[in-house]
């Protein structure tokens, strides 16, 4: 993801430097990255660092690894804030952290797996009958990228296959959770993505569901018949649709103009009825254009 987003320069030209801007003033004090309501928030730390990787700016290493360090392996983290902080220390200098930190996040990380396979968001629970300690594909996609991040290899990485393969839905895609009818585009993206890393076939028919969500106007939409396409359906489409190698220049000057169309000179919103800036869509709108550069 890094790599094509590294190809977004390209097109902004002069205005990377804005983002770049824009990027550097979402950092608080205390190190960490504003969240929407301006508190630092590990979540939004990722895509910080990695818009300003992605735009060949030096992160601010030196005002985050303190912040970092305050979670030092994650103990009464969450999650995705969990795998937040391994992919956090992956954008810092190597000795940032060492084996022994790196082999303590993993472990908490692996708390959270489920009888069924997959990654739930409670750590320690039963699979049977509680939504939060069941594996999703979201959670099975971040933990495959922390225990990339932190130069491990994932556990029995079989299980997390046929946990992700059992999320199908009724009409083909993939949802986050069993017996759904209908699936939506970033777990269809994410498990796409997931099966193909872990050298697992993807079926065919997964291109085509994706394709389908583009809207005539431009953009992603997140499921069928959603009203409006939205940034981060986009990026994640157009990624998963990048390593399945499918067809994009049909779709490509209607997403560029739909990505074009959250643009407000120094940043990205998420969609046409949003008007916030932040880290998140920032980073999905370089995702995208990369995507579309190509």
């Amino acid at each position: 993801m890094l790599q094509v987003a590294r190809l977004a320069p390209a097109l902004l030209g002069e205005a990377a430097g804005r983002v770049v801007e824009f990027l550097e003033g979402q950092l608080n004090e205390d190190g960490g990255t504003k969240d929407r309501a301006g508190n630092s928030d590990l979540y939004y730390t990722v895509f910080l660092l990695e818009g300003m990787i992605g735009l060949r700016a030096e992160p601010p290493v030196e005002r985050v690894l303190p912040y970092l360090r305050r979670f030092d392996d994650g103990e009464g983290l969450d999650f995705v804030h969990l795998t937040c902080l391994a992919r956090c220390l992956a954008s810092m200098p190597a000795d940032a952290a060492g084996e022994e930190l790196r082999r303590r996040i993993a472990a908490r990380i692996e708390a959270h797996r489920a009888a069924d396979g997959g990654y739930a968001s409670r750590a320690d629970g039963p699979a049977t009958g509680d939504r939060e300690a069941s594996g999703t594909v979201y959670n099975a996609f971040l933990a495959l990228g922390a225990y990339q991040d932190l130069g491990l290899p994932i556990p029995r990485p079989e299980e997390l296959i046929a946990n992700v393969l059992a999320q199908r839905s009724g009409d083909g895609a993939f949802a986050n959770g069993t017996g759904m009818a209908v699936g939506n585009t970033p777990a269809t993206a994410a498990a796409a993505t997931l099966l193909r890393y872990l050298d697992e076939p993807v079926p065919p028919e997964v291109s085509e569901w994706l394709l389908a969500r583009c809207s005539p106007h431009g953009g992603f939409l997140v499921m069928p018949g959603a009203p409006l396409p939205d940034l981060l359906s986009t990026a994640t489409a157009l990624h998963a649709l990048a390593g399945l190698q499918a067809p994009l220049e049909a779709i490509r000057e209607p997403c560029l103009d739909f990505v074009d169309s959250l643009w407000t000179g120094k940043a990205f919103c998420g969609h046409w009825s949003d008007d916030v800036e932040d880290c998140e869509y920032t980073y999905y709108g370089l995702l995208a254009i990369g995507h579309l550069s190509l």
